[in-house]
């Protein structure tokens, strides 16, 4: 038998691609692979004397890897050779796949289905193949592809590619629980049991959304289950996510799978920033929580009364929560003192679901509100990225179909919401928006530069209508929102702001 080892990385290089992380079966279509080199490429030969044995391949995992991926190939299979994988750590076995995958992943939060997360201590492992069958006169010669991920080292998601290809507007909710944390529903007897997650991304797919991020308490546990049940809903992404759920306040990670402590105020997170720090550490958007709930005995730690929270560190609030969209217990209020206070925070919604309904009836159905992410490609890196520019807008009833899509431009540059457009005083500025699926509804405008604005006739008539006017800007910092709300004065579509500076 023989091995080789790939020359490593060169000292000091920067690890800019991520794993393509997902499961794979050998009757699968091929798909694209990870996007950087190997840091790792194991070989070797099998002849005739290897019928019916097992053969233990070491390879060295260094310190601080967060995450190991692995791609295995053989050659031989028009001769019947069968070559059987499974893995070793330096102290337990980690799984066994046998033939029914090319390709596994590993990590302390989640892996593929066959093999088992936890740890990944450094030190030897072993790649273990068996041979069911090498014909006596046979060859085959495989090659074992190894990556490692290192600790921080951004998690591009459960899907090894994007799920679609194309700029536009995606669909999803931000804000669901299962039976990793306190989401239940009934039993096929009726009982009221821990809601599997399943049953979550089945609603989510039912409702017809793009991408959904399953949130659990505190926990990671939930990411296995979500590993699992990626590869049957294709034509859904699903995000990673847990809500940081606090005594000062709750909080939305989306991206990374690492453990990120909760325990505000103890020794192991003292303040808000220590969790922050993990959470950047991690790559992660943070979303605060239904910030305008009560803090107290009904709700407890849900309003957030965090103390020296530097939301310069915040990407996002849910300033929407399931039925909560405007008044006392909204995040409305909050999310603008933000805004006027000069930062730039998107907004964004979740149903904050807990029993997988799609029961418009009920409170806090899936997808109610629709949190609608403009972003060039279905994936979570796209997604993510998107939420973090202000690309978004809140679909309040979770339509399938309503649009809200604002540009403005001045001098020649453009933005939509969630950009900055430079409007030194005296320009003029012009903003043009498009409404789907709101006729008889009317544009409704918000912020600082709201008063500067000459809207002629602010309703909607049409299915599909433009309404364009013009800004004056005066030279000062302003943020200016777009609504839609219908013939009740009721919000059904909140947008966010382009921010306009001298």
């Amino acid at each position: 038998m023989t091995r080789t080892l790939l020359q490593g990385l060169r000292a000091g290089a920067v690890l800019i691609a991520l794993v393509a992380l997902a499961l794979f079966f050998e009757t699968a279509v091929a798909h694209a692979g990870p996007p950087r080199a190997p840091d790792l490429i194991l070989t070797g030969t099998f002849t005739g004397a290897a019928h019916e044995t097992y053969t233990e391949v070491p390879f060295k995992t260094p310190p601080g890897v967060e995450r190991i991926t692995v791609e295995f190939a053989y050659a031989g299979r028009e001769q019947r050779s069968v070559i059987d994988l499974g893995l070793r750590d330096p102290e337990r076995f980690r799984g066994w796949s046998g033939g029914n995958k090319s390709s596994f992943t590993l990590a302390e939060s989640d892996a593929t289905p066959s093999y088992l997360a936890g740890p990944l201590k450094p030190g030897v492992w072993k790649l273990v193949l068996g041979a069911p069958n090498i014909r006596k006169a046979s060859r085959a010669d495989y090659t074992a592809k190894i990556w490692f991920d290192r600790k921080g080292a951004a998690f591009a998601g459960f899907n090894d590619a994007p799920l679609a290809t194309e700029d536009r507007w995606w669909r999803g909710d931000l804000h669901t629980h299962t039976g990793h944390s306190d989401g239940s529903c009934l039993s096929h007897k009726g009982a009221k049991v821990p809601c599997p997650t399943y049953k979550t991304l089945e609603a989510a797919s039912a409702r017809g959304l793009n991408f959904v991020a399953v949130t659990d308490h505190n926990t990671t546990s939930h990411f296995g289950a979500v590993r699992e049940l990626a590869p049957y809903f294709d034509d859904l992404l699903i995000l990673p996510g847990r809500e940081i759920t606090t005594f000062y306040g709750h909080a939305n990670l989306f991206g990374p799978t690492a453990f990120v402590d909760f325990q505000l105020g103890s020794a192991h997170a003292p303040k808000l920033a220590d969790i922050l720090k993990q959470a950047e550490a991690a790559g992660g958007v943070v979303s605060i929580n239904h910030p305008g709930l009560p803090s107290g005995e009904l709700c407890m730690g849900c309003g957030w009364t965090a103390p020296d929270t530097d939301f310069a560190r915040i990407q996002a609030i849910e300033v929407v929560n399931g039925g909560n969209v405007e008044g006392a217990l909204s995040g409305m209020a909050f999310w603008e003192k933000r805004l006027n206070e000069g930062l730039r925070i998107t907004a964004i919604g979740g149903s904050d679901n807990h029993d997988a309904t799609l029961d418009p009836a009920k409170a806090q159905a899936i997808g109610v509100p629709t949190t609608v992410v403009r972003a060039p490609e279905l994936s979570q890196t796209a997604i993510l990225a998107a939420i973090r520019q202000g690309h978004v807008f809140l679909d309040i009833a979770g339509t399938r179909d309503r649009l809200l899509e604002v540009r403005a431009r001045a001098n020649g540059a453009a933005a939509q919401m969630g950009d900055v457009l430079s409007a030194p005083a005296g320009t003029k500025v012009a903003v043009e928006v498009r409404v789907v699926g709101a006729p008889g509804s009317s544009i409704s405008l918000a912020g600082d530069g709201a008063r500067l604005a000459v809207l002629p006739d602010p309703k909607i008539s049409r299915a599909d209508h433009t309404v364009s006017f013009d800004l004056n800007a005066d030279g000062v910092r302003r943020w200016l929102r777009v609504d839609v709300r219908d013939s009740n004065g009721k919000l059904i579509l909140l947008g966010n702001p382009i921010y306009l500076t001298p």
